[in-house]
């Protein structure tokens, strides 16, 4: 009997362990494998998440990644110096855990990263009534980030166009095909198509206000619109190839004094585009 009740006693708190670490954290299995980031201590790596980072974590002290602690924002900084491999951790404010392998590399094929919910290895759930709109914000971001996929997939298959915007140089085309109003959120079809006879390494593409210039010492105030979610965004454009893709932003309008700055610049290359699109594009969408 009394061997029996120390077993009792002994076993409660593993057991009472096993319930909380259940209720409060849901992963993958462990089989899952890590994607790898590369960074150096020359250019910045950007990651975008899907919601704003609450935590970032590196384990080594030659990866260092920046963002924003006081007011929390979707995206933060890698940067790396030479060293051994290491892992870096991030917890956003929907409780989704995301996990890599961060290593470094002198030559960087791709410097923006963005990461949709589902590459998530596992959520932080709440272990009482007090955290439970956690867990409801975490559903409703990876509903959102659902729609935004297969609202953009049915976008890049129809043919369906807004007006002629386009720009061309160097042998590098930037067009923006299509302008779509859906739920409170502006979705652009774009096509960047190559005609040169080289490779084309992507950079960035990137999204901008800016008031239209009017006179000589008329300034320009530039401001960039952070997408909600992109679609396909490619690394590299083969030569004599195009690729379409979606980005997706919250919905604005424009004034008739400012306009819409397309801007698409070459990694490692001079070959850049800068692209305008008038308001009236943007405030008369399909």
């Amino acid at each position: 009997m009394k061997t029996l009740l120390i077993t009792q006693i002994l076993f409660l708190p593993f057991l009472a362990g096993n319930i909380f670490a259940q209720a409060t954290i849901s992963s993958r299995p462990s089989s899952h494998v890590l994607d790898t980031i590369f960074a150096n201590d020359s250019k910045n790596v950007a990651l975008f998440f899907p919601a704003p980072i609450r935590q970032g974590i590196t384990g080594s002290e030659n990866f260092v990644f920046t963002y924003n602690r006081e007011k929390e924002q979707n995206f933060g900084l890698l940067q790396a110096q030479p060293g051994d491999e290491s892992n870096l951790l991030i917890i956003s404010s929907s409780g989704a855990v995301f996990s890599y392998i961060v290593a470094y590399k002198n030559q960087l094929e791709r410097l923006n990263y963005f990461i949709s919910e589902d590459q998530r290895i596992g959520s932080l759930r709440p272990a009482n009534e007090d955290t439970l709109q956690t867990k409801v914000t975490a559903q409703k971001a990876g509903n959102i980030d659902t729609y935004f996929k297969r609202f953009s997939e049915f976008l890049i298959g129809r043919n369906q166009r807004i007006g002629r915007i386009k720009k061309r140089q160097n042998g590098i085309s930037l067009s923006v095909e299509n302008i779509v109003f859906q739920k409170e959120a502006l979705y652009f079809v774009v096509e960047i198509d190559n005609g040169s006879t080289l490779d084309y390494d992507l950079d960035f593409l990137k999204f901008y206000t800016q008031t239209r210039k009017q006179g000589k010492k008329k300034s320009i105030q530039k401001l960039e619109i952070e997408p909600l979610y992109v679609y396909r965004l490619p690394v590299m454009i083969p030569e004599q190839q195009s690729r379409r893709m979606v980005f997706v932003v919250p919905k604005f309008s424009l004034a008739n004094d400012k306009q819409l700055l397309v801007e698409l610049k070459e990694l490692n290359g001079e070959r850049a585009v800068e692209l305008i699109v008038k308001p009236r594009f943007i405030n008369n969408p399909n």
